[in-house]
């Protein structure tokens, strides 16, 4: 892990862009007196003797120029009961930038430390007041993009994931430490209900990791959204498609093939379902240079998306270039959308069936408002399967925790193996060790330092 002392004083603005208020956060042993240093109250009353969870109005003073730099109201929290369990001084100013950046300035020049992106998280969770699952949390509440996400977020920040795991890891330890007694004391066997029972618990253990884990998809998508690209050739109706799911003119429509050149991305949100939308250049062959560059990010996008929506001009008949891209989606998750049904028709659902096969086709007119509430239900039932989704479905929507449960799972099932054919008792260990040590990464307990440090890097700056 990368060197991170705990017992300096660390200071950012921990909001960000211009507003009302803005804030400027220390953690520390020092940041009391260091905020006593800089801050004259109305009432003459040091930050030294006040109490925790208080606040002060006075005023920040440069204490070099002994000049007036904001009225603030000076929030105080001592340890241990803060978001770090060290000292916090929250400085509550105008949320002018330059305003808080003299504030920090200030704060800096008295003996203060920028604090890294993301540290004082990383201090919660150095000083026990939360694990590696709940900080990750934080992270996924200010990127939330829809309630159910939010709410998710919310359930794991308290601790839902951390209780399951633990629960997992004593029951896991509870195992390793009966088979560790017989190893140590090699002239008692272990006896065959002892075999019976091991074998009932690790049978229980793997159907609650399943379970689990079955969630995980569900809980991605909430998370994470759904990577929808909408594609097809210049003309069909992308852009007019995309403007209908935001509700406003997002992206600019004209009879003019090639008017998109680049993605225009938007979050949009159906029925607590985050779905990242992606308009991008329509894909045919083009001697512009820019168009070009266009039409080879639109193939990258779509590459990687979770869904594509295909758009055909209904009233144009099937030409060669939209059956190579009806070839290049043919192995990919893709609904295909007849637009401009409201003009006559020279292709028809029959005609795409020799080119599509298994593949939702849904007839649209973007224009007159038609088959696109259809288009909303199938988005619905084709990833959830027609379930309501709820917050809890989220618990396990991050990668890590996935691949990390995977590998106890997988740790637990050889496990059962060596119980089921009495194999040494070190080898049962070892499969139930690994399994704990995997269950351990989710919480940080037994997760690489280097790991750790990545995560805390994807945290805004005083967060």
């Amino acid at each position: 892990m990368k060197d991170i002392r705990l017992d300096d004083t660390i200071a950012a603005i921990s909001t960000g862009g211009m507003g009302a208020i803005g804030i400027v956060r220390m953690s520390g042993e020092n940041c009391i007196a260091l905020a006593d240093k800089i801050f004259k109250s109305k009432k003459n009353i040091s930050l030294l003797n006040r109490k925790s969870h208080t606040i002060s109005y006075g005023h920040i003073i440069d204490n070099r120029t002994n000049s007036i730099i904001d009225e603030v109201l000076v929030t105080v929290m001592k340890a241990p009961n803060t978001y770090t369990k060290e000292d916090i001084v929250e400085i509550n100013c105008h949320g002018g930038i330059i305003v808080m950046q003299k504030v920090l300035e200030i704060i800096l020049n008295n003996g203060a430390r920028l604090a890294e992106p993301g540290e004082f998280t990383k201090r919660s969770f150095l000083n026990g007041r939360i694990d590696l699952s709940q900080a990750e949390a934080v992270i996924d509440l200010i990127q939330s993009k829809t309630d159910i996400s939010r709410q998710s977020a919310v359930n794991q920040l308290e601790g839902r994931l951390h209780k399951k795991v633990s629960d997992m890891r004593s029951r896991l330890l509870d195992m390793i430490a009966s088979i560790e007694a017989v190893i140590d004391y090699p002239e008692h066997d272990i006896e065959e209900d002892t075999y019976q029972t091991m074998e009932q618990k690790t049978i229980e253990m793997i159907k609650e990791m399943e379970e689990l884990l079955e969630t995980a998809d569900r809980g991605k998508v909430i998370r994470e959204g759904i990577q929808t690209v909408i594609i097809g050739k210049p003309n069909v109706g992308k852009s007019s498609l995309l403007n209908w799911f935001l509700e406003e003119e997002r992206a600019i429509v004209t009879d003019i093939p090639g008017t998109t050149r680049d993605t225009v991305e938007e979050y949009i949100n159906i029925e607590g379902i985050p779905i990242k939308i992606v308009d991008t250049a329509g894909i045919h062959e083009t001697g512009d240079i820019v168009e070009k560059i266009g039409v080879e990010k639109s193939k990258s996008y779509a590459e990687k998306a979770d869904l594509i929506l295909l758009i055909l001009d209904a009233s144009r008949h099937l030409e060669k270039q939209d059956k190579e891209i009806l070839n290049f989606v043919k192995d990919k998750k893709t609904i295909i959308l007849l637009n401009k049904i409201d003009l006559e028709q020279k292709i028809t659902k029959e005609i795409l069936m020799q080119y599509a096969q298994n593949v939702e086709i849904i007839s649209i007119s973007v224009k007159q408002n038609i088959g696109l509430e259809q288009l909303i239900q199938h988005l619905k039932k084709l990833f959830f399967e027609g379930k309501a989704i709820c917050a809890e479905d989220g618990l396990l929507g991050n990668v890590r925790h996935k691949n990390a449960l995977y590998q106890a799972k997988e740790a637990m099932k050889r496990a059962l193996t060596t119980i089921t054919t009495h194999m040494p008792e070190d080898f049962i260990s070892m499969d139930l060790q690994d399994a704990n040590t995997a269950l351990g990464e989710i919480t940080g307990d037994t997760v690489d330092e280097e790991i750790i440090d990545r995560i805390f890097t994807k945290f805004c700056l005083g967060k």
